[in-house]
């Protein structure tokens, strides 16, 4: 059956831009790239079919497909990460940075955000606002290695798709309790997205009436009742 928009499905992808790799599921693919990064999930990704979980262009070539296609698409700019916008290149006094800026340098100027250094000219600096593959044309090679069906695979690629990690779920008559590791509130990412994955299982997930989110802590081995004096 060909996969349609709101199915879940497991996906293998490698990204490109000129040539380079800069975004892949495969480990091995990521080393031999230079990109690797040893806190990173590796593997399928769960994502749900016109959800925007993958750039917009790769998204709309999985509808129709069947489970264990796979293929090589390139995406125009309007359908990856933009056209490169003049407008967002905008100058700067050198001065206003602690650090002496160089072509190439990343920086972070308050109220615009990261941008990347394109030119040093006299005290003034230009930086570029654009994403870097802004007006590029990224390739992708893809494979639909399965469709997801069960609700709590679903919602656990939900929770690696957007945290970068996995947790326990269960699933009891309409309560879904999503099981979180201790120090969990030291998890940046968890924090910043864990209303969206909430909000999406709601949304995207049938039967599920009330989400739980349950921290359990285990007294240490060894610890007395006592405090130690």
């Amino acid at each position: 059956m060909a996969i349609q928009k709101g199915d879940f499905i497991r996906l293998r992808y490698t990204g490109k831009v000129d040539g380079a790799v800069f975004d892949t599921t495969d480990e091995e693919v990521a080393r031999e790239a230079g990109i690797h990064n040893p806190e990173a999930l590796y593997g399928p990704v769960t994502i749900r079919v016109g959800s925007q979980h993958v750039i917009t262009g790769l998204d709309e070539a999985l509808e129709g497909r069947d489970v264990g296609d796979e293929g090589e698409i390139e995406i125009p700019p309007e359908k990856a990460f933009g056209p490169h916008d003049p407008s967002y290149v905008e100058a700067f006094n050198k001065n206003a940075f602690r650090e002496k800026p160089k072509k190439g340098m990343t920086l972070n100027v308050p109220e615009k955000g990261e941008g990347k250094v394109v030119d040093v000219i006299g005290n003034r600096v230009l930086i570029d606002f654009n994403h870097q593959f802004a007006g590029k044309t990224p390739s992708y090679w893809f494979r639909i290695e399965e469709q997801v069906t069960e609700p709590m695979d679903q919602v656990r690629g939900l929770i690696r798709l957007y945290a970068g990690r996995d947790m326990d779920v269960s699933l009891e008559s309409g309560v879904l309790t999503i099981h979180l590791p201790p120090g969990i509130i030291y998890d940046r990412r968890w924090l910043l997205w864990r209303s969206r994955i909430v909000q999406e299982a709601f949304s995207s997930i049938p039967g599920i009436e009330r989400i739980v989110l349950e921290e359990t802590f285990e007294r240490p081995s060894g610890s007395g009742s006592e405090p130690e004096q």
